[in-house]
């Protein structure tokens, strides 16, 4: 049970003795909570965390603790969050096998939340059902409806049935009745109900079973060995968070140190020699992207800081162009060892887009970057990049409401990959001024054909954040389409260029040609006479029409050749709704990596609706394929990647409510394709 409230003066001793003295009261109240964690969680490793994580935020809150609030029921509530935070943390949750459980937990697992919650706290925790509903927020009637149903889903999971026959009126009452809390004059009402009531009598005694068999397990619980290395563990980690954190501060005096003794040299050779700009920032700004945009003059440093709930983030320059407005940042994690990223279409806002930016163009996705030294180094800290639109005047000031982050959960086996997000809320205002540079427009006349289909080549600009090719293809009514041109890089002054995979687009021009453009690096302040376009694949529509009959009732499955392959309908199953499998494993030497086809009902009419899933698998250059949930390289380092459908499952919906799809042909249009080149067009800007 919760004990006596601590007085104001404990608190204040608390807050004086800082965050030791919280560990110390967490070793002595290991007995209580490790049990609260293991109802919530599955391992060891989680377990550490959770203790971890619970004493940095009990730390960071106990300034604010109410103090007529029962010390260990805000400690609790503190607890609690954070056991809810780990058990949806999917990467904590797959970073190692589950440990074995007792059969309490395992039963626990399968309740609702709300559910478990009620009985971990009363029968495991040992709260009075008053102090489980304030921690949890709900009347305490409401507490009693959760005991009950957690109760019954219990009930099913330890295999006394889950039928329910007695009296709804009573079900609330079971848990006060078999825990002796229940008013005489209410009791003695409920007694006789129980005594005339058959049904009730048979429901009272099966959850008197449960009952009594999950305090039996309760009771085992309360012996539930702590390691003994348990509380050191969490400990060590918490000396190492503070022996970086000193560190850090001494990195930051040393090299305010270093910076001053080697200001007076640089600002020597830029007297004689004007290379003071580049220099500088040579020495001073460890981002390599930023720096390069800064030593071309091209942007400013500017340091600005927000913090709300912990986390600073500094805005450090912005770069403006007719392309985007990039803006560089930094996001520290000032308690705990979390990375932070921007996401500008959840909780980045431009408060004043409207007044100074244009539309004309959209912001660039720039994805998580893990592979730089910088966001290696320290685990709390992220270095980044985030594309707004283009400014629509020569200068003005960004007025940037930042609101929400997405917090990186690396996979455990791999710091380089990313296994999902979590958001962080908070409030973070900016104002950044900024310049729009200007940039350059190169008019192409280039035409050149790709599998017999015409490509023109029309603009190239070079800008200060980018470089963008735009060209044009030509799809006429023949047998082959190209859906999408691939360019792998642009060579310009013997300086080659990636495209950047995340920065193509397309719009019609008019009904002949379809254009794109596809974005690079930038080319800094180069002046271009000739470019040679490299190409890197083309994703193809193929015509090829094929009609094959189907027939429910015969046997299945019934195979057909296609496109050099043998396609397998491997079931055609008539209901509500009706479900259509075709399948191809072989893939080898295969000409299609997908099917274009639709299915027409009896009635000659297409199905109301037509749902389609599929199944398939990732091959590279050397026939060497890969689980695509399990692929070990990130995608763009696999050499000439193919994605291959192997299955295609179809749902059919009738035009009617109740109606019936009756499949009667299977109408194949034709098939998707890639297909790698070699070709590089010269194009000369004379």
């Amino acid at each position: 049970m919760i004990p006596a409230k601590i007085d104001s003066i404990s608190i204040t001793m608390l807050e004086e003795k800082g965050e030791e003295s919280i560990v110390d009261w967490f070793d002595q109240h290991k007995q209580s909570f490790y049990p609260l964690g293991w109802s919530y969680l599955r391992t060891q490793q989680q377990m550490e965390e959770l203790f971890y994580r619970s004493i940095i935020k009990v730390h960071k809150e106990l300034p604010r603790f109410k103090r007529e609030t029962a010390f260990e029921t805000r400690v609790t509530s503190i607890f609690i969050d954070t056991c809810r935070e780990l058990s949806d943390n999917r990467s904590l949750q797959a970073s190692v096998e589950s440990e074995p459980r007792q059969d309490l937990f395992k039963a626990l697992d399968q309740l609702k939340e709300y559910e478990k919650e009620a009985i971990v706290l009363t029968y495991v925790k040992g709260l009075s059902k008053e102090e489980a509903a304030h921690l949890l927020q709900v009347s305490v009637e409401k507490m009693k409806e959760h005991l009950f149903s957690g109760i019954q889903s219990l009930k099913k999971e330890m295999g006394y049935g889950s039928a329910m026959n007695g009296c709804k009126e009573y079900h609330k009452d079971y848990t006060d009745y078999l825990e002796r809390a229940m008013d005489r004059s209410k009791k003695v009402g409920f007694e006789v109900h129980i005594y005339h009531c058959q049904e009730c009598q048979e429901d009272l005694a099966s959850f008197q079973d449960v009952m009594l068999t999950m305090l039996n397990l309760t009771e085992r619980i309360e012996d539930f060995h702590v390691p003994s290395d348990f509380m050191e563990n969490v400990k060590a980690r918490l000396a190492e968070k503070e022996k970086q954190r000193k560190q850090k501060n001494k990195k930051r005096i040393r090299m305010g140190i270093i910076f001053a003794s080697v200001s007076a040299l640089l600002m020597a050779i830029e007297v004689f020699t004007g290379s003071f700009t580049n220099l500088y920032y040579t020495w001073t700004e460890e981002n390599q992207q930023l720096r390069a945009f800064l030593q071309q003059d091209l942007g400013e440093r500017l340091n600005l800081e927000a913090e709300s709930n912990g986390v600073k983030i500094k805005i450090n320059s912005a770069i403006a162009d007719d392309v985007q407005t990039l803006v560089f940042y930094e996001i520290e994690d000032t308690d705990e060892d979390n990375q932070y990223v921007m996401n500008y279409d959840d909780g980045v806002l431009v408060e004043n887009e409207y007044e100074i930016m244009s539309h004309e163009a959209n912001p660039r996705y720039y994805p998580p970057d893990l592979q730089s030294d910088v966001n290696n180094e320290e685990k709390n800290v992220y270095q980044g990049k985030i594309s707004l639109l283009p400014l629509s005047k020569d200068n003005g000031t960004i007025k940037l409401k930042i609101t929400k982050l997405q917090k990186l959960i690396h996979d455990s086996s791999d710091r380089n990959s990313i296994m999902a997000y979590e958001n962080e809320t908070g409030e973070w205002n900016f104002e950044i001024p900024v310049t729009k540079q200007p940039s350059i427009e190169y008019a192409l006349d280039e035409e050149t054909k790709v599998e017999g289909i015409p490509v023109r080549f029309d603009k190239l600009t070079i800008a200060p954040t980018a470089t963008i090719l735009q060209y044009a293809i030509k799809n006429e009514q023949t047998e082959k389409q190209i859906d999408f041109l691939n360019i792998d890089n642009l060579e310009v002054n013997n300086k080659k260029v990636k495209a950047d995979m995340y920065g193509s687009s397309s719009s019609q021009q008019d009904i002949n040609w379809s254009t794109f453009q596809t974005h690079f690096d930038p080319l800094f302040g180069e002046k271009p006479k000739e470019v040679n376009v490299q190409f890197g694949s083309i994703y193809l529509t193929v015509q090829d029409p094929k009609t094959i009959e189907l027939d429910a009732s015969k046997e299945f499955p019934q195979t057909f050749e296609y496109a050099g392959s043998t396609i397998s309908i491997d079931k055609v199953e008539v209901g509500q709704p009706t479900n259509v499998a075709i399948s191809n494993h072989e893939i080898k030497n295969r000409a299609y990596e997908s099917l274009q086809f639709q299915i027409v009902g009896e009635d000659e009419n297409e199905p109301s609706s037509m749902e389609m899933n599929s199944e398939g698998v990732l091959v590279d250059k050397n026939g060497i394929e890969y689980d695509t949930y399990e692929i070990p390289v990130a995608y763009e380092e696999i050499e000439q990647p193919r994605y291959f459908e192997t299955v295609q499952s179809v749902k059919l919906d009738g035009n009617n409510a109740g109606e019936k799809v009756i499949p009667k042909r299977l109408e194949i249009f034709g098939y998707n394709t890639t297909k790698y080149l070699d070709d590089v067009v010269k194009i000369s800007l004379d």
